[in-house]
């Protein structure tokens, strides 16, 4: 199978998104993308500022302006951020225009992964655990809908991961 000329990286937070992708796109010689750092260099604030500025829609605004952009570049490795698939017009550019993988972790895995990471607005407020179960219970079925494969990153070093999807696509 010759290497897709867009690879999509989908999954929750703390699945390894933008680091897998980073050492994807370094194997598979593309170049590398993450829809987040995309909103932050046109805002010029961060993730936290936006959602605490204008919401969790104004971000998604944004997001969906920069995923119907980034999915039309080609010869790139697309990191999105957890929520991107709660659009139905983000799910649907995503699986039209490119090779979308869901890189999965289980609630435990994402648990101990963003623990202190304090960058995630969305579990800035009451119990990481219980927000990251009912995130997965949401999106879950939303990302294995647009999954043209799905790898389990859980007790694997991004690197691991990286290389097993460098053979699945070649």
């Amino acid at each position: 199978m010759p290497v897709p000329p867009r690879v999509f990286l989908v999954g929750p937070m703390g699945a390894g998104k933008s680091t897998i992708g980073k050492y994807l796109a370094q194997h598979l010689k593309l170049g590398f993308a993450d829809t987040d750092s995309e909103i932050e260099a046109r805002t010029g604030a961060d993730i936290p500022w936006i959602f605490d500025v204008e919401g969790e829609e104004g971000f998604r605004d944004r997001e969906q302006q920069v995923v119907e952009e980034m999915t039309l570049w080609d010869n790139m490795v697309l990191a999105t951020g957890g929520g991107v698939v709660k659009r139905a017009a983000n799910r649907r550019a995503l699986g039209a225009r490119g090779f979308v993988v869901y890189l999965h972790a289980t609630v435990d895995e994402q648990v101990r992964r963003t623990r202190r990471d304090r960058r995630r607005p969305l579990l800035q407020a009451g119990d990481p655990e219980k927000v990251l179960r009912d995130l997965m219970a949401e999106r879950d079925p939303l990302y294995r809908e647009i999954a043209d494969y799905i790898i389990d990153t859980d007790g694997c070093s991004p690197r691991t991961v990286a290389q097993r999807l460098v053979r699945e696509l070649q």
